[in-house]
Formats: structure tokens, C-alpha cells, sequence
């Protein structure tokens, strides 16, 4: 697991709220299966520049960071949503609407909630 991630949102990634997401040095995004975005933190909105209210309900990989829809991050996303096995972390350079931005990139699947993740740090 990533050293970035707080163990305590970990523990309840199930429950975790819109404010409990926002409280985050880092970004934390849930998807569903297709990448659909259903909740949006306060911090990867100022780092993408992408309001939450314009990201919810938007496909994150088709829609909203573009930049990911490839087989290095959407490619690991699907692979691991079909194993049922998502867990990895790899380093990444965000571009779309932006200037280059290094990110570690952490994809997770919560499998006490059944829920996937994209956590951003930038390095």
C-alpha cells in the first residue's frame, strides 16, 4: 500500500464521506467498475482544476482526466476491476488541461466495500 494513504480512511473506505475525502492531503476518487466517478475530493478538484459538482457522475478515465485513458493507468484499472485483485502503485504525469504534473498514482479496490479507488499524491 502506498505510504500516502491515511490507514484511517483506508479502514473505512465503505463509509468514507464527502467531508471525511475533502479533510485529505492527497486526492481520493471513488469509481465504479466502468470508471464512472461517484464521489471527488476537494483535493484532486484544485489539482485537476475540475470542479466536483462537474466531475460526479462523469467517467474519470473518458471524461474528466483524459490524459489516464490508456494502457498504463486505464489499462491496469480494467485488468484489476476483472481479477478482482487491485492493488497498484506506480508513478504517473497528469497533462490534460495542465502543464505536465508528476503524480503517484495509487488504484485500490476495497474488498469489505466492493468499492474502487484512485488515490493522486503529487511528487
Amino acid at each position: 500500500m502506498s505510504k500516502f494513504i491515511d490507514p484511517s480512511v483506508l479502514g473505512k473506505l465503505g463509509s468514507l464521506t464527502q467531508g471525511e475525502a475533502d479533510q485529505a492531503s492527497y486526492g481520493i476518487v471513488k469509481v465504479d467498475s466502468n470508471g464512472k466517478i461517484l464521489l471527488y475530493n476537494k483535493y484532486e478538484s484544485e489539482l485537476a482544476n475540475v470542479p466536483i459538482a462537474t466531475a460526479v457522475g462523469k467517467n474519470f478515465f473518458t471524461e474528466v482526466a483524459i490524459c489516464t485513458n490508456n494502457r498504463i493507468f486505464y489499462g491496469r484499472f480494467k485488468e484489476g476491476v476483472i481479477s478482482g485483485d487491485l492493488d497498484v502503485a506506480f508513478n504517473y504525469v497528469f497533462t490534460y488541461k495542465m502543464k505536465p504534473t508528476n503524480v503517484v498514482i495509487h488504484l485500490y479496490h476495497d474488498k469489505a466495500s466492493s468499492t474502487n479507488w484512485i488515490f493522486v499524491k503529487l511528487r
